[in-house]
């Protein structure tokens, strides 16, 4: 167990009210409102980009999503691998939006309307919020934690919570652990728990939750070799990436060679920065329209797919353990039930990155086009499934289910709480040993400390 790390201030109010004593409204700034490039931000998209239902309630819960198999299943167990919530950028990309703020103020030129607030904004991202998580992720896991509940009101009861029947676990870093908590008090809000009846509980189990860390074959193979994600290096050099600097380079009226498919990246995640942390539609989302915004967000695409996705079979492999330990859970739960015995672990919440939780779904087949995504296929790959905007923003999920129905035991898997259906499978809710069938494989196999040997 690691110290617990508080649960922060509110950056967000702080912010604006600088601003404001600055002598800057939030015209200045950008207005409330969503980006119209909003649904293509990649790994940085809010949750409700992939999920527009909570836009109108947080708490709403689409009918047809939530329904067990059938009307005489009752439900035995559920396990929720969840990434972290809505988080500040890196230090390393708060380096870049400094150096792209710092050239904007000192060459841009032109009549562009939006030229006086890009050159009035002022840079309050600081490195020491390198990924920490803000308010917005706070909400993103209390709200999924109140919707889980209202879900499986079977399984996420106030009982099963101050008995312990609900464990939780998370990677050791600050923006899961602080999520895990959050998720915990949206757990006390629903149930009306005093803090001092249901204290603060969580392990940190690294080698589950940060995988990809200790996997040799993975850094070594992919993590320290740029000929690994070269496709992504030759579309930004390409025809289409080049299309959008020199858009970007006409708007703000600066020689074309200024800007960089680097430059590009920044200016468009620093409108999904001001987006998701702020709530604003910012002047930075006006340097990209959605023909750009699609390019952009195919360049992300890119880099997960090859570092954690489809494009080398170390990214899924690597994920073995965390494979490895959601089916034992399972197995675990269902022997229990078979034997008459009340399964102890009734729900398992477990909390980290999306390196967690992608290389999984990918080691599970979903989300896989037909073709492999590539520096030269981006026309193709217009209407892809791997598509992380819509599968993995903040506070992504899966959930898998465990059902006791009339006819044996049934499996349900959901993703960002959709139902989905495994590959080779015709429904979302199969025979739990169907399941075990598809993947005997994996089960049989898939061995952590083999797949990462650098010989394998």
């Amino acid at each position: 167990m690691v110290e617990k790390l508080p649960l922060a201030v509110s950056f967000t109010a702080v912010i604006h009210a600088v601003l404001l004593c600055a002598g800057f409204g939030s015209a200045d700034f950008g207005e409330r409102g969503i980006p119209a490039i909003a649904h293509h931000f990649n790994t940085k998209s809010r949750y409700e980009e992939a999920h527009p239902l909570l836009l109108r309630d947080p708490l709403a819960l689409d009918a047809d999503a939530v329904k067990p198999p059938a009307s005489q299943c009752s439900a035995l167990h559920l396990t929720a691998i969840i990434r972290h919530g809505t988080r500040f950028p890196t230090a390393g990309n708060i380096r870049k939006i400094n150096e792209l703020q710092k050239f904007v103020k000192s060459q841009a030129r032109g009549e562009l309307n939006i030229l006086p607030a890009l050159r009035a904004w002022k840079m309050w991202y600081r490195e020491d919020m390198d990924g920490r998580l803000v308010d917005k992720g706070r909400e993103d896991h209390r709200n999924l934690a109140q919707r889980l509940a209202k879900t499986f009101p079977t399984l996420l009861t106030k009982n099963n919570l101050l008995e312990k029947k609900v464990s939780f676990s998370t990677s050791s870093k600050h923006r899961c652990v602080n999520s895990t908590l959050a998720f915990q008090q949206g757990l006390k809000k629903h149930f009306s728990i005093e803090e001092d009846d249901l204290q603060d509980n969580y392990t940190v189990k690294d080698e589950l939750m940060r995988f990809f860390d200790t996997c040799r074959r993975l850094l070594e193979t992919v993590e320290k070799n740029k000929k690994a994600v070269e496709e992504v290096t030759n579309f930004n050099e390409g025809p289409e990436m080049k299309r959008v600097q020199e858009k970007l380079a006409d708007r703000l009226q600066v020689p074309y060679a200024n800007i960089t498919a680097d430059s590009v990246e920044a200016a468009f995640y620093l409108c999904s920065y001001e987006f998701t942390i702020l709530g604003l539609n910012s002047p930075w989302c006006r340097l990209f329209d959605e023909k750009d915004a699609e390019v952009v967000e195919y360049s992300g695409d890119l880099k997960q797919y090859w570092k954690k996705g489809f494009g080398h079979d170390i990214n899924s492999k690597s994920s073995c353990i965390l494979f490895h330990d959601l089916f034992n859970r399972l197995e675990t739960a269902a022997n229990k039930h078979k034997s008459g015995v009340s399964v102890s672990e009734v729900v398992a919440v477990q909390v980290g990155h999306a390196e967690t939780l992608l290389p999984l779904l990918t080691l599970l087949g979903l989300f896989k086009d037909n073709a492999s995504l590539t520096s030269t296929n981006f026309d193709e790959h217009l209407n892809r499934a791997f598509r992380c905007s819509r599968n993995m923003p903040y506070a992504a999920n899966l959930l898998v289910a465990l059902w006791d129905c009339s006819d044996g035991l049934r499996l349900q898997f959901r993703v960002n709480e959709k139902p989905v259906t495994l590959p080779g499978l015709d429904n979302s809710s199969p025979l739990y040993q169907e399941v075990r069938e598809q993947y005997k494989q994996l089960l049989q196999g898939c061995n952590q400390e083999t797949v990462c040997q650098m010989n394998s």
